[in-house]
């Protein structure tokens, strides 16, 4: 006897999700997914000199994520952070212009 053919499967369509979780952008507001260590480091370091002491090292890891960051992009694999990375700039350089103050005001 002849049986029915089964239905033909629905084409598969694409799925709407990133093919990675770094990809994600609100994944990488949550966790830090694909975010440059050294932009990180930077943001910590730019909130840390609201106390002085690491405003000149801030703006050296800020500098150093930045250039991680657009050397990163050509890849495949591009790295994030960049507004982590640019906090970090501007508190060290506030940070380090309050520092220059305080040292020549102190020694006038």
């Amino acid at each position: 006897m002849n049986e029915p053919t089964p239905p033909p499967l629905p084409p598969e369509t694409p799925s709407p999700q990133p093919a990675t979780l770094g990809d994600n952008a609100g994944m990488r507001l949550l966790l830090p997914l694909g975010r440059s260590g050294w932009a990180i480091a930077a943001g910590y370091l730019g909130l840390f000199s609201l106390i002085v002491l690491p405003t000149p090292i801030a703006l050296v890891v800020s500098i150093i994520a930045i250039l991680d960051i657009r050397r990163s992009k050509p890849s495949g694999k591009p790295k994030h952070g960049m507004g982590r990375a640019i906090f970090g700039l501007i508190m060290g350089v506030l940070g380090s212009a309050l520092l220059v103050v305080l040292l020549l005001d102190k020694y006038r």
